[in-house]
């Protein structure tokens, strides 16, 4: 089982070479001299540096006190998720899928060589509380490719005790600074070891990270920026999904989402004989993410309902079955979907959206000035929802307003997609236009869980009269939805007069 640690460091240059006093620094009692680690790293990347593009690095370490492998996983500027699996001959199987959606079906070779010898200090407080570990690494760096050139340094790294106040690094700093000691230029030693390595005039082109786009001025140009930013999120959930982290899954479903409804409300700047395929391969994405994320809901609901109903209304082991029916699926779920995300039709997707994104299918509408083409987009989208939400409104209650509900809720999702693509171009018009339908979106969907709760009711109500059990308590609870539901549709007429009144839709 891979262990995760959160790292938060600095990294520094002195042309001294040297480790100022730190005892000043407030808060630290003793400056500890731990010794010298001999630490010796080979990183590993694709040929064209795919890892190195997306500040991913990945490396099998001896020496020291964490010999082993380690992948790490950009966070935020100075803190990085170091996951690690014990050392082996080859890459650990969980770390090679952790970078599967970059590396995709490239081989993964020793790339680079840095062998350091580490002068490690421990500033402690005066309960002898370790506060960071600063060392002063002299770095030998080697190139396993490309003709294998060499390069030499010395640095000075400053990382936050676990459970540390990221506060105290400005304090360390600010006595480094004033010791002449500057932050590192270079990110990291692997990206100062690929800089100062790299042989000129070196045959073998580098996969480099896109340049950052230039300020949207046409309309394909911020349709483009939110379907990049779609693209990117994908790629950097991934990792995520597949440890399992906290609404990862639904952040990756959504992102899919995103993108194909961009696809079908920007048409007329994106062409769609090659988009609509792409957004097939998207659904059927967003559908294997989704497998277990509707038992997810309605068992979080029905947890919850049941919990605000009185001991007195309820009967029978209903807290027993409804647990047995949330993990009837659970057990293998896990492994389907890592499975989903390590098929070759999963890789082909990532790589079409690489190349939707390098190569644009634009049409001519795409040149033209955004408050025009993507306003009207917008208000097509709009309108859409508009008809839907008037005809739900005129049904009779039943499975005819309930499926007119459902389906305005799809097209109040779209708009609220296609205005937040808008926002950066059409400013707080749209930026409301997402907020409202966010809101509509977000009352929608809770009459239809409403109608998704009673389905599940009703099977669970019969799976337990078989079993004679009682199922008055589902009764109740079914009730209770129904009461839900109508709460609903009576408060849906003053939010869209609400809605309409606002004006947002005049982006």
């Amino acid at each position: 089982m891979a262990d995760t640690k959160r790292e938060i460091e600095r990294k520094y240059e002195s042309d001294e070479s040297g480790l100022p006093d730190l005892t000043g620094v407030a808060g630290v009692a003793t400056v500890i001299d731990k010794g010298v680690a001999h630490l010796d790293a080979v990183y590993y990347d694709t040929a064209d540096e795919r890892l190195a593009a997306a500040s991913l690095t990945l490396r099998r370490r001896t020496g020291g006190s964490d010999a082993g492998w380690h992948l790490k996983v950009p966070v935020a500027p100075g803190v990085r998720d170091e996951i690690r699996e014990p050392l082996s001959d080859t890459v650990p199987r969980t770390l090679a899928g952790l970078v599967r959606s970059r590396v995709r079906e490239a081989e993964l070779l020793p790339a680079v060589r840095l062998r350091s010898d580490r002068d490690v200090r421990h500033l402690v407080d005066a309960q002898g509380k370790l506060l960071a570990e600063v060392s002063v690494d002299a770095v030998h760096a080697e190139r396993l490719t490309d003709g294998g050139g060499t390069a030499q340094w010395t640095e000075i790294e400053v990382e936050l005790a676990d459970d540390g106040d990221p506060a105290f690094l400005d304090k360390v700093e600010k006595r480094l600074r004033k010791a002449g000691v500057r932050p590192s230029s270079s990110a990291s030693k692997l990206a100062r070891a690929l800089a100062e390595t790299r042989p000129s005039g070196s045959g073998k082109k580098k996969r480099k990270a896109p340049p950052a786009p230039e300020e949207p001025s046409t309309a394909g140009d911020h349709v483009l920026a939110y379907v990049r930013a779609q693209r990117d999120a994908i790629l950097e959930l991934d990792p995520a999904v597949r440890q399992d982290a906290y609404d990862s899954v639904h952040r990756m479903r959504v992102a899919t989402r995103r993108m194909r409804s961009t696809f079908r409300s920007y048409g007329k700047v994106l062409d769609r004989t090659i988009t609509d395929p792409i957004g097939e391969e998207l659904r059927w994405l967003a559908g294997e993410l989704g497998v277990d994320r509707d038992r997810e809901v309605m068992t979080e609901r029905l947890t919850t309902v049941l919990g605000e109903l009185p001991r007195t209304l309820i009967s029978g082991p209903i807290r027993t079955r409804l647990r047995t029916w949330a993990n009837a699926r659970r057990g293998g779920s896990r492994r389907r979907l890592i499975g989903v995300l390590d098929s070759k039709r999963y890789l082909a997707l990532l790589d079409t959206l690489d190349a939707l994104v390098a190569e644009p299918p634009l049409l001519p509408d795409a040149a033209g000035k955004p408050e025009k083409v993507i306003g009207k987009a917008v208000r097509k989208d709009f309108g859409k929802v508009s008809a839907l939400v008037e005809e739900a409104m005129e049904a009779p209650p039943g499975p005819d307003r309930d499926l007119a509900l459902h389906e305005a809720r799809k097209k109040a999702k779209r708009t609220r997609y296609a205005a937040e693509a808008a926002t950066p171009a059409l400013g707080a018009s749209a930026r409301a236009l997402a907020k409202s339908m966010k809101s509509l979106t977000s009352l929608l969907g809770d009459h239809q869980d409403s109608v998704m709760v009673r389905v599940t009711l009703r099977e669970l109500s019969a799976v337990a009269h078989a079993a004679g059990e009682s199922s008055f308590t589902y009764g109740v609870l079914y009730g209770r939805e129904e009461q839900r539901a109508a709460g609903v549709e009576a408060a849906l007429p003053e939010v869209w007069k609400g809605i309409v009144a606002e004006g947002s839709v005049q982006a």
